[in-house]
């Protein structure tokens, strides 16, 4: 099973594994939060991350799930995807940013399929959880 770590913005990783406790109805297997508080030192927030990958890794792979591409979360999450086999965990890692509900859904709903098979469900499910709701179809613009 591929461990699942949301590395975000405090309180965001934390929010979004309380709801996946809410839906499924308990903390899922394997999957874990960081939050990453403001001016927290990026040596600590790393460690804490590694933590957390070493906590949810059975061999199979980590993917980690960031909030926003080139924020704090996402350099820490990356730095840790680039370390590879020097990070000691034996397992690939994967880091997609732009974490939304349906992308980690997803996640939890297809975990036994293999890492890269995951990640690609993950954004298809985060791609495809954003639409417009209503029925006001969007105007035509003239600019004169």
């Amino acid at each position: 099973m591929v461990g699942i770590v949301i590395v975000a913005h405090t309180p965001v990783a934390s929010a979004m594994l309380g709801f996946a406790e809410h839906a499924f109805g308990v903390v899922p297997e394997r999957v874990r939060a960081v939050d990453i508080p403001p001016y927290e030192d990026i040596k600590a927030s790393f460690d804490r991350v590694l933590r957390a990958a070493y906590g949810v890794n059975t061999g199979q792979g980590v993917l980690i799930l960031t909030d926003v591409m080139g924020a704090t979360p996402a350099n820490v999450a990356s730095k840790l995807e680039a370390l590879g086999p020097l990070s000691g965990l034996n397992a690939p890692v994967i880091v997609l940013a732009g974490l939304n509900l349906p992308m980690l859904m997803r996640c939890i709903s297809h975990r036994g399929e293999g890492l890269e098979e995951l990640a690609q469900k993950a954004l298809q499910g985060g791609q495809n959880g954003i639409l417009r709701l209503g029925s006001k179809a969007p105007q035509a613009t003239t600019e004169k």
